[in-house]
């Protein structure tokens, strides 16, 4: 009988370990605690298409915000989509509404919870990974109330809102 290589399984790991960090959000919020600053966490999507990147992000934030009703976003920060997304087991409708008023790098997700709504830094897909993950972890530090323009200037990004 013929052994497989370990290597063999430790690709496979590694194979499975990296379709699985593609699909988890990348995102940190701050503690449950009184709402402070500007923003509730900061969300750094793998891409700009936001129907493929919302499904991850929205299982995640039910646990916080319950059943997940709308999701908002600055028009020109996103390609155009759709109006609704099938979110869940629940098969239910979340809508997606598009605001000019809104600025460019947030998104906000509002619920059905106690909590009902959260607002998102969004860090470009692709901004430096070094520069992402401080920001994502400055954005959802305890009290932290950096404006969303703060907190992208650590990415050398610039917003036009």
């Amino acid at each position: 009988m013929k052994s497989v290589p370990h290597t063999t399984h430790a690709m496979r790991f590694a194979e499975a370990a990296e379709e699985l960090d593609r699909h988890a959000p990348r995102l940190r919020l701050k503690p449950e605690a009184p709402t402070t600053g500007w923003v509730d966490g900061a969300w750094w999507p793998h891409s700009l298409d936001l129907t493929a990147e919302l499904p991850s992000l929205l299982s995640a934030l039910t646990a916080r915000l319950g059943r997940v009703e709308r999701v908002t976003y600055h028009l020109a920060a996103w390609p155009p989509t759709a109006r609704r997304l099938r979110s869940g087991d629940e098969q239910s409708d979340v809508r997606l509404e598009g605001f000019r008023s809104q600025h460019t790098a947030t998104l906000t997700v509002i619920g059905t919870g106690a909590r009902r709504r959260l607002t998102l830094l969004v860090i470009p897909p692709d901004a430096d990974p070094d520069l992402a993950h401080h920001a994502l972890l400055t954005a959802a530090r305890r009290g932290n109330g950096d404006t969303a323009d703060t907190l992208l200037a650590a990415l050398g990004e610039e917003t036009a809102v």
